[in-house]
């Protein structure tokens, strides 16, 4: 461990705006994200399944996780607070961090807030899912002009340097704008005919907040195409109705993903899971005119990988605070 993370007795703080302006370049942050899964089958990473509480209501939503990342030996202790997550009362509250140690020091890394890194692990995730199922795609769709919305695209661009044509819907004129100004020097249209561009997407990605207006549809799906979910804006009939359905972990989606379920409570079986797909012990499509369904649940593991190559990138900059703590 560099000894200028933090001397002991010391905690080094990355708030938000320490994290602005790194220089993170996109395919590293893929390379990163994909080593953390394969580290999963190949080093023996460990990536329990996190641990969800929802108050009276919906009121308020929170969760915790932990990992350990034996790629860069770090491990991850991650905690996420939502108030009003269904933005009922008009008072959204999002609070999150990160806290990453060196495993094979046992030194403290770093406490990292979550605003930049969360977004960029789940849309690399998101990326890899689509490089997997359809590597030849030429267009892609984003369903969602929030946070996770605005990283999906130029991710996608990194992973799939082919795709001609890349397309936004959403409601929102600003969100709107920031997804089209997330890939500098390529066209971003806006789609008013949901139905119409998810027809004729390759990667369709459902980004969207529990607002959303419209979803995707599963007859609207053209054959070998693939949708992924990582918020909302792909229905649950297209889970229900794929061809072939692949997630990042079978169990992390049995615990976060009630909305699929069926009116008996139950999930669809899911035909592989990420790692294995990277590692080619499990195909990521049976055939060529499969509809893919990819549930792309956040997991802790990532969070280490990337929260370390971030800090590390941090560290080199001269950002942060060291507090004392301890």
């Amino acid at each position: 461990m560099p000894q200028s993370y933090a001397p002991p007795g010391q905690l080094w703080l990355l708030p938000q705006s320490a994290q602005e302006g790194l220089d993170l370049d996109h395919r590293q942050v893929i390379a990163v994200v994909e080593r953390a899964y394969r580290a999963l089958r190949e080093q023996g990473s460990d990536n329990p399944v996190k641990t969800v509480i929802e108050g009276p209501g919906h009121r308020s939503l929170s969760y915790s996780m932990v990992a350990r990342d034996a790629g860069s030996d770090t491990v991850c202790f991650k905690a996420v607070y939502e108030f009003d997550p269904r933005r009922s009362r008009d008072d959204y509250r999002f609070h999150s961090f990160v806290f990453l140690a060196d495993d094979a020091t046992g030194a403290p890394v770093a406490l990292m807030d979550v605003v930049k890194l969360g977004p960029l692990r789940s849309s690399a995730t998101t990326a890899l899912f689509a490089r997997e199922a359809c590597p030849d795609a030429r267009t892609a769709l984003v369903v969602g002009t929030g946070v996770q919305a605005r990283s999906a695209l130029p991710m996608l661009v990194a992973a799939l340097p082919d795709l001609e044509r890349l397309q936004v819907f959403g409601t929102y004129p600003e969100g709107l704008r920031a997804v089209q100004d997330s890939v500098p020097g390529r066209e971003v249209e806006i789609v008013k005919d949901l139905r119409q561009a998810a027809g004729e997407a390759d990667v369709v990605v459902g980004a969207a907040g529990l607002s959303v207006t419209e979803e995707v549809r599963r007859d609207a799906m053209k054959p070998g195409s693939v949708a992924v979910l990582l918020g909302y804006g792909v229905d649950a009939e297209v889970c229900r109705g794929a061809d072939y359905r692949i997630a990042t972990d079978t169990a992390q989606m049995h615990a976060t993903a009630d909305d699929l379920r069926d009116e008996n409570g139950e999930l669809p079986p899911i035909d592989a899971q990420l790692p294995d797909i990277l590692l080619g012990r499990a195909p990521a499509r049976r055939t060529p005119d499969d509809v893919v369904f990819a549930y792309n649940s956040g997991m802790a593991v990532t969070d280490a990988a990337l929260g370390r190559y971030m800090a590390d990138l941090a560290l080199a900059a001269g950002r942060g605070d060291k507090v004392d703590f301890w």
